[in-house]
């Protein structure tokens, strides 16, 4: 009969192999994670600049004005204002600010995903826009963002995304860890991914989509991650979405812990959604068609958040450590624990990437020292995880 030491050791084991193989994953994207030049022609395009919103009194004003300000001509774009299912005055301030304003009603069909399908018909059918972008209602853009998309679509690409960071990144220690996060997940790999010519997937604000390619796939993504789905579906349709490095959209973030655990309740019940229906489908794209980047994009949807890998290396490295004690004669424990060392110095090369990259300074550093209590508060929070496709708008500070 097997002792409880092998036993403890095998069930390590297990948990070590993904550990592993996640380590090396993202230290590969660290390494790659240079910044690329964008050279080119911006050409006359028209763009729709969407704004799906809901109950966004507070701030779809600021949004307007900072769109207002795109250098772009102003007759090659329009701001469309998609009130979606509103109960405020979203719609009027909209309005008065400037924007083309969509109201949008149906209970049946709710989300940003609908409201989105929805402009993108209007827009379509207005015969004038070469492309839509989406910018979320609580955003500040980089007045170069269409000018960027445009010498990227120019190249021949047909999807873009540019970089999606944190507008209010000083308000407190949630928000600078949230901006290390974004400086991991949406610059240093989608930067890697730019470089090895896969797709860095669409992040939900600051994308752009052509109209040709719009016609060739329409937009069919309504679950809780809709962003992520319509990037799949690109990947498997063929197409990548290009990293626009050169320009930004900041969006407001959560400084509350209520508000935070409802935004991550639905953000991680989306993700595991997208993990049971479309893995199996990219795999089977990926090995049946060696297609890199539909194998890219299974491997970041198997990715777990960060927290759950670094508790994962903790269990193991602890585990390691107690069964050396045990077993210092052992060889075993004494490898495993090197190797669950060795992800733990992947990741921490990882985290230090994002950390530069997210541009928060030193402050920002030391929040990192929060990180196993919330770790802690996203195990709790993934327990209760909704179920609801309903468009629940985030409480912010301001409204």
């Amino acid at each position: 009969m097997l002792g409880l030491d092998y036993i403890l050791l095998a069930l390590l084991l297990v948990l070590a192999l993904p550990m592993t193989c996640t380590s090396i994953y993202l230290l590969v994207l660290t390494c790659a994670s240079r910044r690329t030049i964008e050279i080119g022609e911006p050409g006359d395009l028209f763009f729709d600049v969407v704004v799906p919103a809901h109950n966004e009194t507070a701030g779809i004003a600021n949004t307007i004005s900072s769109l207002r300000k795109l250098e772009w001509a102003t007759d090659r774009f329009r701001v469309v204002v998609v009130a979606d299912n509103c109960t405020d005055d979203t719609a009027l301030i909209a309005s008065e600010a400037g924007a083309v304003v969509l109201e949008r009603n149906d209970e049946a069909n709710r989300g940003k995903g609908y409201a989105l399908a929805h402009a993108f018909h209007w827009s379509r059918t207005q015969g004038l826009a070469d492309a839509v972008v989406v910018v979320d209602a609580d955003t500040e853009v980089s007045v170069n963002m269409l000018e960027a998309f445009a010498i990227r679509l120019n190249q021949g690409e047909c999807a873009v995304q540019c970089h999606y960071g944190v507008l209010n990144a000083g308000a407190s220690w949630r928000t600078r860890l949230m901006a290390i996060a974004l400086g991991s997940i949406h610059k240093l790999r989608s930067r890697a991914r730019e470089r090895l010519d896969l797709s860095c997937g669409i992040r939900g604000n600051g994308w752009c989509v052509t109209h040709a390619l719009l016609d060739k796939l329409p937009y069919r993504a309504f679950s809780l991650t809709e962003d992520v789905e319509f990037g799949v579906n690109l990947g498997l349709a063929g197409r990548r979405v290009a990293y626009c490095d050169t320009a930004h959209v900041n969006g407001e973030m959560v400084t509350t812990a209520a508000a935070a655990r409802s935004q991550r309740q639905r953000w991680e019940g989306g993700r595991f959604e997208l993990i049971r229906s479309k893995v199996p489908i990219l795999l089977k794209a990926a090995f049946s068609d060696r297609n890199a980047i539909c194998l890219d994009l299974a491997i970041d949807l198997l990715v777990l958040p960060l927290s759950y890998i670094v508790l994962g290396i903790a269990i193991v490295c602890l585990g390691a450590s107690a069964l050396l004690v045990l077993k210092p004669s052992s060889s075993s424990p004494a490898i495993l624990l090197c190797i669950g060392l060795m992800d733990a110095s992947c990741i921490a090369a990882y985290v230090f990437r994002g950390w530069i990259l997210s541009g928060v300074g030193p402050e920002g550093f030391w929040d990192l020292v929060r990180v196993p209590g919330f770790v802690a508060w996203k195990l709790v929070t993934l327990v209760s995880s909704p179920k609801s496709r309903d468009w629940i708008r985030t409480k912010r500070e301001n409204s």
